[in-house]
């Protein structure tokens, strides 16, 4: 799979909903995050989400309806610049969840001073070439995870 490139200069505008919240995940949520994560996905999503809550500011964002948790969507977690992972739950989506995640990290991206992101290791690269405008990178193939350890 391969990584994507996103000018953080010409990212389209935050919506709001009334569907749900889109908000930075606080330090005390931290277990509960990360046992839903890996819930829902799985352990290395979860490792990865892990050290998002190490950042300060923590770079994990959650989406919440009535006190549920949705989805997620961290940035510097594996590297710098580097968005993901990211996931919304299966009953959830289609209600653009994902895509105010998406948004709402790379915006915070861009407040940190990036001028681009990257997506590493991108499945659905049509969603990130619709919501952002990110492009392949070319030769990006397996990037960042090439060599990685995994479970037996």
């Amino acid at each position: 799979m391969s990584d994507m490139l996103v000018p953080l200069y010409r990212l389209p505008q935050e919506n709001d909903s009334n569907d749900f919240v889109i908000r930075r995940a606080l330090a005390p949520e931290k277990s509960i995050v990360l046992d839903w994560v890996k819930t829902h996905f799985n352990q290395g999503w979860a490792d990865e989400c892990d050290v998002a809550f190490s950042q300060s500011p923590v770079t994990c964002y959650i989406a919440i309806r009535d006190k549920e948790l949705l989805g997620f969507a961290c940035y510097d977690a594996t590297l710098k610049n580097f968005f993901g992972p990211t996931g919304v739950k299966k009953e959830a989506r289609g209600l653009g969840a994902g895509k105010a995640l998406l948004l709402r990290a790379f915006h915070s991206m861009k407040e940190a001073g990036y001028g681009y992101g990257i997506i590493g290791g991108v499945g659905p690269a049509a969603f990130y070439e619709k919501a952002l405008g990110a492009t392949l990178i070319p030769d990006s193939t397996p990037g960042m995870y090439k060599g990685m350890l995994a479970k037996q």
